[in-house]
């Protein structure tokens, strides 16, 4: 039978202080990582570490703006010389950003967006691998539908463009790696029940004018699609952390409900 236990082992997750992060966390834990959250928003973070210690898991939290080089590695750090090991690395923050028309997408909020999701993706992955590379490990990267099976999420330019980035590194990245046996695959979820919908910025007046309808053929029905829960993407996680899934590595997986086939 597969082994998805993690006893022995540690784990860092980024954005870990809510949704899917925050849930991904709490799963690792219970399979018995020790677990570092890496997340701006520390109180959060604190509630979820306080959540993996009424489970009788062991826990720590650093205040860390992923963009940043000196704090993630400054976070990574940290974790490993809180327990001497590093055998997991979930870089999963990031967020929706600016949704505008190209033409009125502002250079900056661009560059904000590629920033927060794709370098901090880098970053985590980068500063991790020293840590790495004695004993293995997997990587796990939060990427998307958006940017790599669905392409009519209007006005998300930057957002997946950052998400089809990410798929690329995390395929170049597994190859790379693996001769230290560090496994590297990328998740892309569809519509997740998360807060991301707070660190998103829509322009919708400028939305109009590059709306397209969309019309079904006669006598057909649009599948109805529930959002997913972050616990069944943590249960991904956890399988991809696991020796469970030993033999994968440079590989995308879709959670979406079929979403994206629509």
């Amino acid at each position: 039978m597969s082994d998805t236990t993690l006893q022995g082992k540690v784990a860092i997750v980024t954005g870990a202080g809510s949704g899917i992060g925050k849930a991904s966390a709490l799963r690792l834990a219970q399979a018995g990582a020790k677990v570092g959250l890496i997340d701006l928003k520390e109180e959060n973070a604190d509630k979820v570490k306080k959540e993996i210690e009424a489970l009788g898991g062991e826990a720590m939290v650093t205040d860390t703006d992923v963009s940043d080089p000196q704090r993630v590695e400054e976070s990574i750090n940290k974790v490993f010389k809180e327990w001497g090991q590093l055998d997991i690395v979930y870089a999963n923050a990031g967020i929706n950003g600016k949704v505008a028309p190209i033409e009125d997408f502002p250079p900056e909020e661009w560059d904000h967006t590629l920033t927060t999701n794709l370098k901090s993706t880098f970053l985590a992955v980068k500063y991790a691998v020293p840590h790495m590379k004695k004993s293995g490990g997997s990587i796990i990267i939060t990427s998307s539908i958006n940017g790599n099976r669905k392409f009519s999420g209007f006005g998300m330019s930057a957002y997946s463009a950052s998400k089809a980035g990410q798929m690329a590194f995390g395929k170049m990245a597994a190859l790379e790696l693996a001769r230290y046996y560090i496994r590297v695959n990328i998740i892309c979820p569809g519509a997740i029940e998360t807060n991301i919908g707070q660190n998103t910025h829509p322009d919708k007046k400028e939305l109009e004018k590059i709306k397209i309808p969309v019309h079904y053929p006669e006598g057909s029905q649009p599948l109805e699609h529930k959002a997913g829960k972050p616990e069944q993407v943590a249960e991904l996680v956890l399988f991809l952390a696991s020796d469970a899934s030993s033999h994968i590595t440079g590989t995308e997986v879709f959670i979406d409900g079929a979403e994206s086939l629509l």
